[in-house]
């Protein structure tokens, strides 16, 4: 084992002259990085941040667009021995208010002495730090721009406070994509990210020799910053990195970057196939070649059959097998991965009664003239974690049934960074309570759904995503841009289900028809009654910043927005 310094400077004097990365702007050429030229990048940074004075084990904050400031100020927080955290800074799917006040509050726990950030952002985190509460005590961090950083040069390992941290100092934080709460830092030791990336490198079969990573993912998010930033520089894996802009206004670029490179590895969020499927049309696919790809892994919570089904019917023609779509279950408390399904097999399925399985929470194989539904495994438990099932008294839960799934293994978080009530509360005898629902099947983890998103109709327990996935079944409706949840209905005395579904442009009969379509299709398949289905426009649905639906923000903007008589 070592640190993360360590594995810089190993790759910096065995292969200085290797591409590490390359940075992809719509517009521009590529730009490869070689590990000498990321290495003296990084050691510009170290030395900036020495001079503003921060300290090893100081947090550094970034808040820095897609390109070669991002990638030095990261490792060139890690070779000053300070602890880097990136997060995302504003877009237009976030909400301005709820993003200062996020910042606020991650500042207010974290304490970091510094916040580097570009010029035009430079407003916006001092607007942020000035809603401080300045009662909480403490001195605010400094702003930095890369300006204020030092010019790339040759690093002195010897004068480096990075090659001193041991394997057990925290060398990084995580912040959720919002589905936590961005005050809750994940704290990581050097220990427990080169132990998953051990682990996952070997549930992969990472070849450095061979592969090359391809992503569009946002290094602010634990699928992103691992599996696409720390794994490949750590372990010698060249990665070609977009904005993940550009992907958004053009996802054919991933296909390019993918058939460019003969890219081998790709991480996706479940949406990402549908988006793919529905956007790239075939003038964008001419001369691509996605032969290449041996592993494109779907790392949501729950994994959709469905959503592979429509990628592979897409994307087949130019090349890409049925057995590259894989599947994993990862969160950033583990580092990264949970499972990964075998590589080289498809991932596997089952087809259970889906009125069971939503309402019932049971595992009860479908049958004939019965509404079924087809749920995927996210694969089996790496080398180095364990996996239980759980019911609301910690007790373990046989097979195919549901609980909470718990996790222990030797990645996980040394803790929530300054938030010790949050640390013990997540914690049952050792075990790391996920917060997720699912179940096991013969070695095979499905992932059901998030326990706090649970809609409860009458004392039966609903699981959102079922019924979202549901819901895009219905022509006319974007698959991926449905979101469900529960209101509370105080005639009824229990919750009654909400879903709003997006389409393009429609009039009020059509948009009539098509709620009462997806009313009466998602109550035959799921024995749940709808009461209330909204049609709205694009872009009507709040996304966190990785691009899950954030059912809460969509909660609140449906009763701010909504009649609910």
């Amino acid at each position: 084992m070592a640190t993360f310094s360590q594995s810089l400077q190993r790759g910096y004097a065995e292969n200085p002259g290797r591409v590490s990365v390359i940075l992809q702007h719509a517009g521009q050429p590529d730009l490869a990085l070689t590990y000498r030229e990321l290495l003296e990048g990084a050691h510009g940074y170290a030395r900036g941040l020495a001079r503003r004075g921060v300290k090893p084990g100081d947090v550094v904050v970034l808040i820095l667009q897609h390109g070669t400031d991002l990638v030095s100020a990261y490792w060139g927080t890690i070779l000053q021995g300070a602890i880097p955290s990136i997060m995302p800074f504003l877009t237009e799917k976030l909400s301005p208010e709820r993003y200062r006040a996020d910042l606020a509050a991650l500042i207010g726990v974290t304490r970091p002495a510094a916040i580097i950030t570009y010029p035009e952002f430079e407003a916006e985190v001092r607007e942020g730090l000035s809603a401080m509460d300045p009662r909480e005590g403490g001195s605010r961090p400094v702003v930095l721009l890369p300006s204020d950083m030092e010019p790339p040069s040759a690093p002195d390992f010897d004068s480096l406070p990075g090659l001193g941290r041991a394997e057990e100092d925290i060398v990084l934080l995580q912040h959720s994509s919002g589905t936590t709460g961005l005050q809750k830092g994940v704290a990581l030791s050097h220990r427990a990210v080169l132990s998953q990336l051990d682990a996952y490198g070997e549930a992969i079969r990472l070849d450095p020799a061979n592969d090359l990573i391809v992503s569009w993912l946002p290094l602010y998010h634990d699928m992103g910053l691992i599996a696409c930033f720390l794994l490949p520089i750590l372990l010698g894996v060249p990665v070609a990195l977009m904005s993940p802009f550009d992907w958004v206004r053009a996802p054919y670029r991933l296909m390019e970057a993918v058939s460019r490179y003969r890219g081998t590895l790709t991480w996706l969020p479940n949406f990402a196939y549908n988006f793919c499927a529905q956007m790239i049309r075939p003038r964008h696919m001419e001369g691509v070649d996605l032969s290449s790809w041996r592993a494109v892994i779907n790392c949501s919570e729950p994994v959709r059959a469905a959503s592979h089904a429509v990628f592979i019917e897409k994307f087949a023609p130019y090349g890409l097998r049925p057995d590259a779509l894989q599947t994993c279950y990862a969160m950033a408390e583990n580092v990264f991965g949970v499972t990964q399904s075998p590589m080289g097999a498809q991932p596997v399925t089952v087809a259970v009664d889906s009125a069971a399985f939503i309402s019932e929470r049971l595992v009860r194989p479908a049958t004939a003239g019965a509404p079924g539904l087809t749920l995927m495994s996210s694969g089996r438990t790496i080398k180095n974690t364990a996996l239980r099932v759980v019911d609301e008294e910690d007790a373990d839960l046989a097979d195919g049934l549901v609980g909470e799934l718990a996790i222990r293994s030797d990645s996980m978080l040394s803790g929530y960074y300054n938030r010790p009530d949050a640390t013990e509360k997540a914690f049952a005898g050792g075990w790391y309570l996920t917060g997720d629902y699912g179940f096991v099947l013969d070695g095979e983890v499905f992932v059901a759904g998030r326990k706090k998103d649970l809609i409860i109709v009458g004392g039966k327990n609903i699981y959102p995503q079922d019924l979202e996935a549901l819901a895009g079944e219905v022509a006319g409706v974007h698959a991926g841009r449905v979101v469900a949840f529960g209101v509370y209905n105080d005639e009824l005395g229990t919750e009654e289900v909400v879903i709003i579904a997006e389409v393009e442009g429609r009039g009020a009969d059509e948009s009539l028809r098509l709620a009462n379509e997806v009313r009466s299709y998602v109550t035959k398949n799921s024995a749940v009654a709808l009461r209330r289905v909204e049609i709205v426009g694009p872009k009507w649905i709040l996304k966190t910043s990785s691009g899950k639906v954030a059912r809460g923000a969509n909660k609140e903007k449906f009763l701010s927005e909504f009649n609910r008589s």
